[in-house]
């Protein structure tokens, strides 16, 4: 296995440049790398325990892993039926939680078991979520973030992302970091640093160069794009990696 789980450091935000529209861009320093499954398709990462819980899509091939962060090393698996394309995930308590893309279910999981608990359901696609303690955020692919009660799995209300008051779709897999919601923005290399009661982007990470060219491997099985987040608070590190990076 290659190296795919990166540790970044995000440069301080007083010193960050300011872009033309005013809104703070950073960039990033490796610190460390860790080996990863170069077939896992990322669609939801979260870090708890040590460990790395991990969410890969594609019909017939999604599941839910525990991964041991040093070595890769997948610990505990759950393999979704074939039917789901296995989304984001996100833990509350003893449970995890994970979406499907277009098939409108979302499954609560036992959190050592990853025996199922029960299915619940939402309209529309389902992308990425996060929790902050008290709510969940969860992404469908447009500009808006819908709001959760993490207990009921109802919809609360919803905030839209903007950049200088512009909507910015395609917001994908979350993560909380510090009180701001960290979003990649798919088919881009960068993150967007969100502020989760008004919804304004108030920077952006810019992560191109991430992924040695090298690296890149073409075609439908190949590497795809930047996409999974995890924030250590208790070490502070980030974690990011992209779908079927090595």
């Amino acid at each position: 296995m290659r190296i795919l789980v990166v540790t970044i450091a995000i440069a301080t935000y007083a010193c960050a440049p300011v872009s033309q529209a005013g809104v703070p861009e950073y960039t990033y320093e490796v610190v460390h790398s860790y080996p990863h499954d170069r077939t896992a398709f990322t669609e939801g990462l979260f870090y708890l325990d040590g460990f790395l819980y991990e969410s890969t899509g594609i019909e017939g091939a999604s599941s839910v892993r525990k991964v041991r962060l040093e070595t890769g090393e997948v610990v505990q698996r759950h393999d979704l039926p074939s039917a789901y394309f296995g989304e984001g995930i996100i833990h509350w308590k003893d449970r995890l939680i994970q979406l499907t893309y277009k098939t409108e279910v979302g499954f609560v999981y036992n959190l050592s078991t990853f025996e199922t608990e029960r299915r619940f359901e939402y309209p529309g696609e389902g992308w990425a979520m996060t929790q902050d303690g008290k709510n969940i955020f969860m992404s469908d692919g447009t500009a808006q973030i819908r709001i959760w009660d993490p207990e009921t799995l109802q919809e609360l209300r919803r905030i839209t992302v903007t950049d200088q008051g512009q909507p910015v779709p395609n917001v994908n897999e979350l993560e909380w970091v510090k009180g701001e919601i960290y979003a990649n923005i798919w088919e881009t290399d960068r993150i967007a640093r969100i502020d989760p009661a008004t919804g304004r982007v108030v920077g952006w990470i810019d992560l191109a160069g991430l992924l040695n060219p090298n690296e890149r491997i073409s075609g439908p099985e190949g590497t795809d794009v930047l996409n999974g987040i995890a924030y250590d608070a208790k070490g502070n590190r980030l974690f990011v990696t992209g779908k079927r990076w090595p």
